[in-house]
C-alpha cells in the first residue's frame, strides 16, 4: 500500500483542528443530518462527515454505517485533504493510484468515492464530507454542488462553536457578568443554529418519504443554500462584534451624505417590508453631511430597519426621518409591538433577547442593536431607544457633523454608553423633505 499522503500545511492544519475544538464539538446530531442528506441527494449507501487528525479518521457524522473511525491510511479522505476541491474516484479498482487501498481490495469493497474537503477560514482542510458506493458511478453537477454546500455548512458550524467558546471566556472582563453573557450567548446561538439545521432535517424527512420529483429536490437544494447563507451571516455577526469589542474593526470615516446612506439601507430591507405589507416611508433631505464610514453606518441602519420590519405586525408602518438640527440624526419609527420597560435598558447589550422574543418565537441573536450602538459610538455619536408595549419603537441615531479631512483607522474599543406618502406595493416611498421628530 502506498504511504499516507501528507499535505504541505499539515502542522497548521492540525493546529487549526485543535483550536476549533473540532474533535470535541458536540455536533454529532447535526453532522449526522448532513451525512444523511448527502447520502440521499447523492443516491449513495454510505456518507460521512470525516475529520482527520495526525493518525486517525473520526467519522463525526454518519449515514448507512456504524463505523466511528479508522486509521488515517484507510480509505480516500487522506487524498482529499491534500486538495481544495472535490475528489471523485469513479472506479477505485480501475485507477492505479487507489486500487491497492484496503477498502477497495477487501471489506467494505468500495468501488466509488467522492469527498469535498472541509476547508477552514484559514485555508486548511480539516476533513471531508464524503459519499461512497459499492459500484462504479459518477455524480451529477447538482450532487456535486450539494456536497460543496454541505461541506461549507459543516465548517460554519465548527467556526460558530469556536466563537461560542471564545465569547464565553473573553467577552466580559469581570464576573458575574461573564457567566450571564455566556448563558445569553449560548442560548442565542443555539436557537439560531438549530433553525437552519431543523429546516434541513425537515427537508430530509420529506425526501425519505419518497415520491418527490427532480424539481422538488432542486428546491430543497435552494433551501440548503439559504440556510448556509444564514449560518455564514451569523458567523459574520459574531466576527464583527468581536472586532468591535476588541478595537480591531477597520474604521474609515469620510464626508458622507447621510440621506444617500439612509436610502441605500432602506433599499436593503425593502423586500422584507413589502412581504409584510408595511408602509415603508422615507423623509430625507439631501445635503446633510456627516463624518462617517458609509458602509459601517449603512450596516447599523440596516440592523435598526431589520428590527423594525421584524417586530412590526403585517400592515404596519415604518418611517425613516433624516434631520440636521442641532446635529445630524436618523430616526426610525415603527408601529410594532414595542418593548417592555424592564427590557428597554438592556436592548443595547450584547446578546440580549427579551423574553417576549422567545414567547413569540422571533428569531435573532440579540446582537443587532448592540452592533448598532458600538458602530454609532465609534463615530462619536449616540443611540437612543424609546418604546412602550403596543405603542411602537423609536430609535434615534445621532452623528457628528463633517468638519475636517478624511481619515482612516482601526476602531478603538467603545466605551460604555452613560416618515410621508401612502403604502405602496413596490417598496419605500420618499417625500424628499424633512419630517417632524416628535414622539408618537
Amino acid at each position: 500500500m502506498a504511504e499516507t499522503p501528507i499535505p504541505p500545511d499539515e502542522a497548521e492544519r492540525l493546529r487549526d483542528l485543535d483550536e476549533l475544538g473540532a474533535l470535541e464539538a458536540p455536533l454529532e446530531p447535526d453532522f449526522d443530518a448532513v451525512a444523511t442528506l448527502a447520502a440521499h441527494i447523492c443516491r449513495a449507501p454510505v456518507a460521512m462527515v470525516n475529520l482527520l487528525d495526525g493518525e486517525r479518521q473520526h467519522f463525526r457524522g454518519r449515514a448507512g454505517t456504524t463505523w466511528t473511525g479508522a486509521d488515517r491510511s484507510s480509505g480516500y479522505c487522506q487524498y482529499a485533504v491534500c486538495g481544495r476541491e472535490l475528489l471523485e474516484i469513479p472506479d477505485t479498482l480501475a485507477d492505479p493510484r487507489y486500487r491497492e487501498n484496503a477498502v477497495a481490495q477487501g471489506e467494505p469493497y468500495l468501488r466509488y468515492y467522492a469527498g469535498v474537503p472541509l476547508v477552514s477560514g484559514r485555508g486548511h482542510a480539516l476533513g471531508t464530507v464524503c459519499v461512497v458506493d459499492h459500484r462504479p458511478r459518477l455524480l451529477t453537477s447538482e450532487q456535486r454542488e450539494t456536497l460543496q454546500i454541505l461541506a461549507e455548512s459543516v465548517v460554519t458550524m465548527l467556526e460558530l462553536h469556536r466563537r461560542a467558546r471564545e465569547a464565553g471566556r473573553t467577552e466580559v472582563p469581570r464576573p458575574p457578568g461573564l457567566e450571564r453573557l455566556k448563558d445569553r450567548f449560548l442560548s442565542s446561538i443555539n436557537h439560531e443554529l438549530r433553525t437552519p439545521v431543523t429546516s434541513i432535517r425537515s427537508a430530509l424527512q420529506l425526501l425519505r418519504e419518497g415520491g418527490l420529483d427532480e424539481e422538488t429536490e432542486r428546491r430543497f437544494l435552494l433551501v440548503m443554500e439559504r440556510n448556509n447563507e444564514r449560518l455564514l451571516g451569523l458567523l459574520d455577526e459574531l466576527l464583527l462584534v468581536t472586532s468591535l469589542n476588541a478595537g480591531t474593526a477597520v474604521f474609515a470615516p469620510q464626508r458622507t451624505d447621510l440621506a444617500e446612506t439612509v436610502r441605500r439601507a432602506v433599499d436593503d430591507v425593502a423586500d422584507g417590508a413589502r412581504q409584510r405589507r408595511h408602509a415603508l416611508r422615507v423623509h430625507a433631505r439631501s445635503g446633510v453631511a456627516v463624518r462617517a464610514d458609509a458602509e459601517r453606518l449603512r450596516l447599523a441602519l440596516r440592523h435598526v430597519l431589520d428590527n423594525a420590519v421584524k417586530f412590526t405586525p403585517p400592515g404596519g408602518a415604518i418611517d425613516v426621518v433624516v434631520t440636521a438640527d442641532p446635529r445630524p440624526a436618523v430616526e426610525v419609527r415603527d408601529t410594532g409591538i414595542g418593548i417592555r420597560p424592564e427590557d428597554l435598558g438592556h436592548v443595547l447589550e450584547d446578546f440580549y433577547r427579551a423574553p417576549e422574543m422567545e414567547e413569540r418565537a422571533i428569531g435573532g441573536t440579540g446582537l443587532g442593536l448592540a452592533i448598532v450602538d458600538k458602530i454609532i459610538r465609534l463615530h462619536g455619536g449616540e443611540v437612543r431607544v424609546e418604546s412602550e408595549p403596543g405603542g411602537g419603537t423609536r430609535v434615534r441615531l445621532t452623528l457628528p457633523v463633517f468638519t475636517g479631512p478624511d481619515t482612516g483607522r482601526s476602531a478603538s474599543p467603545p466605551s460604555s454608553p452613560g416618515p410621508s406618502g401612502s403604502p405602496g406595493p413596490c417598496g419605500p416611498e420618499e417625500d424628499g423633505g424633512e419630517a417632524a421628530t416628535g414622539t408618537r
